[in-house]
């Protein structure tokens, strides 16, 4: 027989608490969040629109780059707007399947990144230990491939978690304290044994990232086993520059994650605010970095950037001139 606090039909929506113990401070933090989310849009859109109308930037390391940039609007997109309703409008209402969903797209894209990034490595792999091959072995309609196989992969592995997790009976007390539907704080309050979600989750997070970390530490063992027996210290540094970005991309990806994982299933003894503010951010600041990252560290990606900004530049100029020559012609005219 149900419980009274547990409801059959998973129609009542949830209610996100937002930052627990800050509510009173969500307008301030609403704008660093508004911030990152702004510069997430701008910086990964630059990236896009360079690689796209650039030529020279048609090449496999730049469409995976490209794959980051659009998960990356895609991460933020899922979380901020509802963050920012939370704490400007008080918006804290979340239908069910919306709650589901949005933790669909978080989980699968997390599992997409990993799978790119796994991809990059094997990219610089064979760029630098193979580099008289590259051009046969990577090809674009290859990468294209290998960028679908991620995201395949991502919701293959995704879909049978949310049919599980939409199969619990949840209470009628479903208040999240959090500000996004996050995996462990909705489970929390299913009104029956959540263990074999749990357990399927642990083993698909492990399997995922735990193969594809150890893939990419592989790869770059051999990157750096090659770079090392190269003739010229010159030519070892300007090897390792073309992965600094990438490396730097992957530390903030997998010990930010790990991070937020731990912190998510384990207190520590810290308080609820701190841990929600640590996912928050783990979801926010990355995709915010990364074009940055990208943009500093790759001298093409600099490059395509600066004359994209030029072409708009240019855009912006020819039209006030020939806005201010029509004006100058009516003013001429009897």
């Amino acid at each position: 027989m149900p419980s009274p606090n547990q409801t059959n039909t998973n129609s009542l929506p949830f209610l996100l608490t937002g930052i627990p113990g800050l509510e009173d401070l969500h307008i301030w933090f609403s704008i660093p969040f508004c911030f990152m989310y702004i510069m997430t849009l701008l910086g990964n859109t630059m990236i896009l629109l360079a690689v796209r109308l650039d030529k020279s930037l048609h090449e496999p390391m730049y469409y995976f780059i490209s794959m980051l940039a659009v998960i990356d609007l895609i991460f933020s997109t899922a979380v901020v707007p509802k963050l920012l309703g939370v704490f400007w409008l008080g918006s804290r209402e979340i239908v069910f399947e919306a709650c589901f969903i949005q933790m669909f797209f978080i989980h699968t894209f997390t599992a997409v990144e990993s799978g790119v990034l796994l991809a990059m490595s094997f990219d610089r792999y064979i760029a630098i230990c193979n580099p008289l091959r590259y051009s046969t072995i990577l090809t674009s309609s290859r990468t294209i491939q290998i960028g679908l196989l991620s995201l395949a992969r991502g919701a293959a592995v995704m879909t049978p978690l949310m049919c599980l997790l939409t199969s619990l009976p949840y209470c009628e007390s479903r208040v999240i304290p959090h500000s996004y539907c996050e995996h462990m704080a909705v489970v929390k309050l299913a009104c029956a044994d959540p263990s074999v979600s749990d357990l399927y989750s642990i083993i698909v997070a492990t399997l995922l990232v735990g193969t594809d970390s150890v893939f990419i530490t592989i790869s770059y063992g051999m990157i750096l086993r090659s770079v090392l027996r190269l003739p010229s210290q010159e030519a070892r540094l300007k090897a390792l520059s073309t992965c600094g970005s990438h490396i730097c991309i992957i530390l903030l990806f997998y010990i930010g994650g790990l991070l937020s994982m731990y912190l998510q299933m384990f207190s520590f003894g810290l308080a609820p605010h701190i841990q929600v503010l640590v996912a928050d951010f783990y979801l926010t600041v990355p995709p915010m970095l990364n074009p940055f990252i990208y943009g500093i560290k790759v001298k093409q990606i600099r490059r395509g950037i600066f004359r994209l900004l030029e072409k708009l530049a240019g855009l912006m100029f020819s039209h006030a001139y020939k806005g201010r020559r029509d004006a100058q012609r009516a003013r001429r005219s009897p």
